[in-house]
Formats: structure tokens, C-alpha cells, sequence
């Protein structure tokens, strides 16, 4: 860690969104990195992705954390992590309003920025960092920003560092062009990063994550360094 700097935990799930954040954030601070499995259909995947981007980093063991959170497939109700619901395809990413999407995973966020406020404290870090973003997908309510802000306080009342904890969302108003464009600048490592809901081999290029992925990289006028199955539209 470099003298001076504050250190703050990063839900990292090897996809692009916190992937860039953590670029964004390191500007100023020092990384830990924090994942979880939550028996999503590519949790083997995203474990490769977040340990290859922990290692770019040159991570100590010490600042690396996976968690095994499967009791939020046990509960069910999300096609990420019920092989019984299917996977949406081919339709235009949602952008907000009622209803939630089959991939909504309840409350999910919740939990992930529980796990990393706990392990902040242990730490002694300022911030959790989450690569939540607000406008430009689908519309999930742990994902707002006042969401976000409700949960900084909870965390500041919560835990013996009191206002020192900050709940960092770097992209919770950007589109998915700007994040590409803001990792394009920090040099964020999009080849190492995972973002398809269903495959682990070439991304699927259909689900409604690769889809808003693709519109991203097409918006900041540059081509997607992952593998895709062939017929994609980049």
C-alpha cells in the first residue's frame, strides 16, 4: 500500500462496469478487491476474470476476497441463477420503468455492499466502490443512486469507523458508451473482463448484458476485445 493514500474495497465481479470503476477509483486510492459467487449460471467465469484483473493489479492475497453468497439462488426468482428460467434474448435492453427484468436478482446489491462495509472496516478502508449504474440498464432498484446514498448512511450508523465509510458508485450516471470511454482513458483492462449472463466460452452476444456491452463499445466508436459467437453484430 503507498503512504498517504486511502484504501478502499471494490466489489469486483469481473465484469466491465466495476472493472472500470476500479480504474476510476485507483487514481486515488488503494485497491482491495471483494467477489462473490452466488450461484450464477458464469460464476466459474467470473471468478477467472476477477482473479486475472486482481492479478493486473499485482493484488496480494491479503486484498482479494471471494465469498460464497449461494443462499440468494437458494431463495430463487432470477433466470441469472434458476436454470429453469431462461435467459432473455434478442430484445432491447430495458431502461427503467415497472416491472423488473427475469435477471433482476432480489436485493442482491444489498448484500454484496454488507459484505464489503464489513471487510472496510476490518480494513480500515474509506469506501466501497460498486460499478452500479443508474441510467443506462435495466432499470434494477439497487442500482439508484439514492439507493446507493441510503446505504452509506446505514453503513456510517452501522460500524465503528462512522463517517469515514463513503459508498463510491464512479458510473451510477453514465451511459454504457461513457464507461467504455472512461475505461478507454484510465486503461482499464477490457479483454480480461466477463459481462455474458449464460455462456463462459464466447460470449453469447444476445442476453441483454452483452448487448448493452456491444452498444457501448459501438457508442464510443471502438471494437469489443472479447471472443463472441459468430453471427454477432460488433
Amino acid at each position: 500500500m503507498s503512504a498517504g493514500r486511502p484504501l478502499a474495497v471494490v466489489l469486483a465481479s469481473g465484469g466491465m462496469d466495476s472493472t472500470v470503476a476500479a480504474w476510476l477509483v485507483a487514481r486515488d486510492h488503494d485497491l482491495a478487491l471483494l467477489h462473490a459467487s452466488y450461484g450464477q449460471r458464469t460464476a466459474a467465469r467470473e471468478r477467472r476474470a476477477f482473479e486475472a484483473i486482481a492479478d493486473r493489479l499485482g493484488l496480494p492475497a491479503a486484498r482479494r476476497r471471494t465469498l460464497d453468497i449461494g443462499f440468494l439462488a437458494a431463495l430463487g426468482g432470477s433466470a441469472l441463477t434458476d436454470p429453469a428460467l431462461p435467459v432473455p434474448v434478442d430484445a432491447e435492453p430495458r431502461g427503467g420503468g415497472p416491472g423488473l427484468p427475469a435477471t433482476y436478482v432480489p436485493f442482491r446489491n444489498a448484500h454484496l455492499l454488507a459484505a464489503g462495509v464489513s471487510w472496510a472496516e476490518l480494513l480500515g478502508a474509506r469506501a466501497v466502490v460498486i460499478g452500479a449504474v443508474e441510467e443506462d440498464g435495466s432499470g434494477y432498484p439497487d442500482c439508484r443512486a439514492d439507493f446507493l446514498a441510503s446505504f452509506e448512511r446505514a453503513a456510517r450508523l452501522g460500524t465503528g469507523l462512522g463517517e469515514r465509510i463513503s459508498i463510491l458508485a464512479p458510473l451510477v450516471h453514465l451511459s454504457k458508451g461513457e464507461i467504455v470511454r472512461a475505461g478507454l482513458e484510465s486503461g482499464a483492462p477490457f479483454d480480461l473482463t466477463w459481462s455474458c449472463y449464460q455462456a463462459e466460452d464466447e460470449a453469447c452476444g444476445r442476453c441483454e448484458s452483452c448487448r448493452l456491452r456491444l452498444r457501448g463499445f459501438r457508442e464510443a466508436g471502438t471494437v469489443d476485445p472479447l471472443p463472441y459467437r459468430a453471427g454477432t453484430a460488433r
